[in-house]
């Protein structure tokens, strides 16, 4: 009896491999892709804006990057004693609108540097749903718990969210033709605009990706959605809120990603990084033990020789780390 439906995944004709870039951004579910590729060493920026959930809010962000666009003063807001962007995750607010802005513009510039000579952008959308400041009718990728007031909610039409996806794949084909672009569909569930609600606007989000895939031969789909919602299907695959994918989900994922997305023969690699990423977090209880120094020193000796038959990796922390522990 099979417990579980067949999906098939077709792989990239031209799959990821090490020495390429790899730009991420979009919903929390990016977050845990992000994780992954990172503890394999991959290169890779991920939500220069933070984390982000709609074509709209993705869209204008990429294009900034894209036009190297610098924020001003004049357009952050002073809310509960911090100063935010509209455009930009809690994590770049500050007390000092100064500070603010700074973290705001050096990672524009960093994501505009890496946009124009990157390989790959992987986008998760979240969602349809599309807050609006009344005042000025302005999106906003965050509303910084600003009092509700102060916003319109809109479901977005198909159409509207072609028409922004579209203008940022044109600008990024003239800034960076080499660039590929996967999108997904993010399986966490935005519970709160209510379950209806809810699967009217992943509907939105899948017909998109689907339109985009089928106008744009470097555009590609993996179905993240798909593998959690209709293959695992199972509240035992959610944490505790019922919402996110939990550990053992995200797992699954991530091997079906890799066996579609990245070349197998950069799996043989990617396992032996994944070791020494394992043996970095290892906590030993007796450090002076003439079993750990060796431990120390094999690893030591293991990061060095693979930094030197891949110089394309950026193995220096582990350098740092494993040499620093045989001081």
């Amino acid at each position: 009896m099979k417990s579980q439906i067949d999906i098939q995944i077709p792989k990239l004709a031209q799959p990821i491999r090490y020495g390429q870039k790899l730009l991420l951004l979009g919903s929390c579910f990016t977050e845990h892709m992000t994780e992954r590729l990172e503890q394999h060493r991959f290169s890779v920026c991920s939500n220069p804006n933070g984390i982000i959930f709609t074509p709209m809010s993705v869209a204008q962000s990429m294009i900034g990057y894209l036009n190297n666009r610098q924020y001003e003063s004049s357009e952050l807001c002073y809310l509960q004693e911090l100063w935010h962007s509209w455009d930009h995750h809690t994590r770049f607010s500050d007390t000092d609108a100064e500070v603010a802005l700074g973290k705001i513009n050096d990672e524009q510039t960093a994501a505009a540097s890496f946009i124009t000579d990157t390989d790959w952008i992987i986008i998760t959308l979240g969602s349809s749903f599309q807050y609006f400041l009344k005042e000025g009718n302005r999106p906003v990728s965050n509303n910084h718990r600003a009092p509700s007031q102060w916003f319109e909610k809109r479901l977005l039409p198909v159409e509207t969210m072609l028409m922004a996806m579209q203008e940022m794949i044109l600008l990024l084909q003239q800034k960076n033709p080499k660039a590929q672009v996967i999108f997904t569909v993010s399986p966490v569930r935005h519970i709160r605009d209510g379950v209806v609600e809810n699967n009217r606007s992943k509907a939105r989000l899948i017909e998109l990706v689907h339109l985009l895939t089928e106008q744009y031969n470097f555009v590609h789909y993996f179905p993240a959605y798909e593998l959690v919602v209709d293959v695992l299907r199972d509240y035992r695959y959610y944490d505790i809120d019922l919402v996110h994918p939990n550990y053992a989900a995200t797992s699954y994922v991530w091997e079906a990603f890799v066996a579609q997305c990245i070349a197998s023969d950069q799996w043989p690699l990617m396992k032996e990084i994944h070791e020494i990423f394992i043996a970095q977090k290892h906590k030993p209880r007796f450090v002076n033990t003439i079993a750990h120094q060796q431990f120390r020193k094999r690893y030591a000796a293991k990061v060095a020789a693979l930094q030197e038959a891949h110089p394309f990796l950026n193995l220096t922390e582990s350098i740092k780390y494993f040499s620093e522990q045989q001081e």
